[in-house]
């Protein structure tokens, strides 16, 4: 198992965002999280990839645990080393692309596996350019972000994450700022990638994705996990009140 999401509670003030929510992701598994807007699902991600603390609750990648709660209700996080080490297991693609605009296409991919990983310049340039080509990409290697549409920015993104080599790839709504023509060259590579068996955790709206792509599928409202399951049973045959309202609004 990759990862193990136990009890997760997060609040924002007197907001209680996530409540008592469990995640566990196998190897080559994508699990796709639905919900309306305001259901925890991007906390959740935020949770996993530690841009969040959790107030209690515990997170473990590869069964290297990086935060636990103790028995008395104390939650504590590894130290920096420990969660330096654990941050390699992962990567996020975030909804507004989050390129360095100062930085060539190929400089952003190349970064941090150069700055972080303290990888070989060859190797790193190499396996970025094998990235580009798998994007369709391999012309916009000197190009800026600024020079390129939002779903070859996306792309780019993508790329980046995938330079890191991690065992899990997590998506924030990644089609949510662009339109309809360009989300689909979008989710094309993400279902490229779920051919590959890379194991994904993918936060989306696009109904027909999650359904066709993944191979479970999590309906989050209210900060709870409402219902999951196969995307056929979920779907197809939804148990709960709450997921059949949700869903008769994207029968298409």
């Amino acid at each position: 198992m990759i990862l193990q999401m136990e009890h997760i509670k997060k609040s924002f003030g007197d907001l209680q965002v996530l409540r008592d929510v469990s995640l566990h992701v196998d190897a080559g598994e994508v699990v796709s999280v639905i919900g309306p807007s305001g259901s925890g699902k991007s906390t959740l991600l935020r949770c996993a990839t530690m841009l969040e603390r959790v107030d209690s609750g515990s997170i473990r990648y590869m069964g290297e645990t990086a935060v636990s709660t103790d028995e008395y209700g104390n939650t504590s996080y590894v130290d920096a080393a420990a969660l330096k080490g654990i941050k390699r297991y992962y990567g996020l693609v975030f909804q507004q692309f989050n390129l360095f605009p100062h930085h060539s296409v190929l400089k952003n991919i190349m970064d941090a596996p150069l700055h972080v990983q303290k990888r070989e310049k060859e190797e790193v340039k190499a396996a970025a350019m094998e990235l580009l080509r798998k994007m369709g990409l391999e012309s916009k290697a000197n190009a800026y972000p600024c020079q390129l549409s939002g779903g070859q920015q996306q792309r780019v993104a993508i790329a980046r994450a995938l330079a890191m080599k991690p065992e899990i790839l997590f998506f924030d709504e990644p089609t949510s700022a662009l339109d309809p023509e360009l989300t689909g060259e979008v989710l094309k590579v993400i279902k490229q990638l779920a051919e590959e068996n890379m194991t994904m955790v993918v936060v989306t709206h696009e109904m027909p994705f999650a359904r066709a792509v993944s191979d479970r599928v999590i309906f989050m409202d209210g900060g709870v996990i409402v219902e999951e399951g196969h995307p056929e049973a979920v779907f197809g045959n939804p148990t709960q009140e709450r997921t059949k309202q949700f869903l008769q609004n994207y029968q298409r």
